[in-house]
């Protein structure tokens, strides 16, 4: 007996609508929403989508490929997440057309966007890396609040290429670093407003 699978609310950013004939029509080649779609479809969820695959029953959660690309967009454009910021994401996907391009359809509520990035926190933390290297290695210099070392390694002269090495291992802890600082802030804003309100109160 194969093994079941858990099953995804639909999620289809590629689908044809009637105006525009296709979200890809929306906006311009080359656009972030595109770069991030391509990036996160490349990256290893594993260790988010696992959990699902053990509550096979209930509602559809929606699909954790556009739920971390919806958050890092968030953050790419300046929109760091937390509850009170996730509203505006939440709201976003009904109003922006790169948010709408990568919700393909969909609309999860702040709440939603809240509890997956509280969840999945830890790997969340080291997939945003992962999409802030690949932004920088394609030579992007700043996404939303993170400054981007764009620097490559050259290929002649050793003492370039240690020099430029050193500079990317700097340039990487510094990415993390970043990275665990916005995680940091939203969960703290959380915290806050869950000691003002009570727990999704607010």
């Amino acid at each position: 007996m194969s093994k079941a699978t858990k099953t995804f609310c639909p999620w289809h950013p590629e689908q044809s609508h009637l105006l525009p004939p296709s979200p890809r029509d929306w906006l311009p080649s080359g656009h972030l929403a595109y770069f991030l779609l391509d990036v996160v479809g490349q990256l290893d969820l594993t260790a988010i989508v696992a959990p699902y695959q053990r509550e096979l029953r209930g509602k559809p959660p929606h699909d954790p490929r556009m739920m971390v690309t919806l958050l890092a967009y968030g953050y790419c454009v300046g929109v760091p997440s937390s509850r009170k910021i996730e509203r505006k994401i939440e709201r976003k996907t009904h109003e922006d057309v790169g948010f709408r391009v990568i919700a393909g359809g969909n609309h999860p509520d702040h709440t939603a966007l809240s509890e997956f990035r509280r969840i999945h926190l830890a790997a969340l933390a080291g997939l945003f890396l992962q999409v802030l290297k690949l932004c920088r290695k394609a030579g992007l210099v700043k996404l939303g609040q993170v400054a981007l070392d764009g620097t490559k390694v050259k290929a002649n002269a050793s003492k370039h290429k240690a020099m430029s090495y050193d500079r990317m291992q700097k340039g990487e802890a510094e990415l993390a670093a970043k990275v665990a600082e916005l995680l940091r802030a939203a969960e703290e804003l959380d915290a806050d407003e869950d000691a003002r309100y009570g727990k999704n109160r607010h």
